[in-house]
């Protein structure tokens, strides 16, 4: 009876060491499997991280090619030839010219033309019906999300309360431009670029009337508003040569030439 004691008792001795092991090993596994899976989480989010990085950097390049070859890189929805970079010059930071410095924190803003609250996704598309006489961008497409992240990176580390000192266009008196005497200026200051016909040159040398121009619906189409812009950027080979009067002449000269109308199913931009 004793001997038979002595062996149970080392039959459970054996098996709760055996247990103990066991336990201690499927501890260490398991502890092996969360640190495993911590490590690969971890490693994932870093990838996510870096891969986000990536794509905004990519969206950007992308945006910012978008802005200075419009007709090139966003053909389906431009229906003349000019680009962003036609109105906003190098890519929309030289002052006076329109600049895009600033200006992703001042959306949403008032829109006396719209008469209701925009969004800069709704300003863009404003220009591809207007400006380049297209149609409007997908709303989360390629080509809007490029150039959202390209004029938000030009308001990177710009604060927002201060107001980019080169905004818009320069200020110009109320004046009358003439035709007749815009005409001249126009031959002899902007037909080398601009062509004899307002058919432009190339690529980079917009058309400034007729089929491949901005439409009625633009901003530009606007005597004062192209006298602001041109009184302080033309003639590209020497910029603010023109007076007042004199860009207001050419601007009422260009004025009187044909151009199209603004889809009416866009007037809502």
């Amino acid at each position: 009876m004793a001997s038979y004691m002595k062996l149970n008792r080392r039959i459970w001795v054996w098996t709760l060491a055996v247990l103990a092991v066991s336990c201690a090993a499927a501890l260490g596994l398991r502890a092996g499997t969360d640190s495993e899976k911590n490590s690969v989480g971890s490693a994932k989010a870093s990838a996510g991280k870096i891969a986000a990085k990536n794509t905004n950097a990519d969206r950007v390049a992308l945006g910012k090619q978008i802005f200075h070859s419009t007709p090139d890189e966003a053909k389906p929805y431009v229906g003349n030839r000019l680009s962003c970079n036609s109105c906003h010059f190098k890519d929309g930071t030289v002052p006076h010219a329109s600049p895009m410095i600033g200006v992703a924190k001042t959306f949403p803003q008032f829109s006396e033309r719209a008469k209701r609250t925009i969004t800069l996704k709704d300003r863009i598309q404003e220009c591809f019906v207007r400006s380049e006489n297209g149609r409007p961008l997908p709303e989360n497409g390629r080509e809007m999300m490029a150039l959202v992240a390209y004029i938000d990176s030009l308001s990177t580390n710009y604060p927002a309360a201060n107001e980019h000192s080169g905004r818009g266009l320069v200020k110009v008196p109320a004046l009358k431009g003439n035709p007749l005497r815009g005409e001249k200026i126009y031959l002899s200051q902007c037909a080398v670029c601009h062509g004899f016909a307002g058919e432009g040159v190339g690529p980079m040398l917009p058309p400034v009337w007729g089929d491949e121009s901005f439409n009625d619906g633009a901003g530009m189409n606007k005597v004062e508003k192209m006298a602001a812009f041109v009184v302080k950027n033309m003639p590209q080979t020497n910029p603010g040569s023109l007076t007042a009067q004199e860009a207001f002449d050419v601007s009422a000269y260009i004025h009187t030439k044909p151009r199209p109308k603004l889809n009416p199913q866009y007037a809502k931009y």
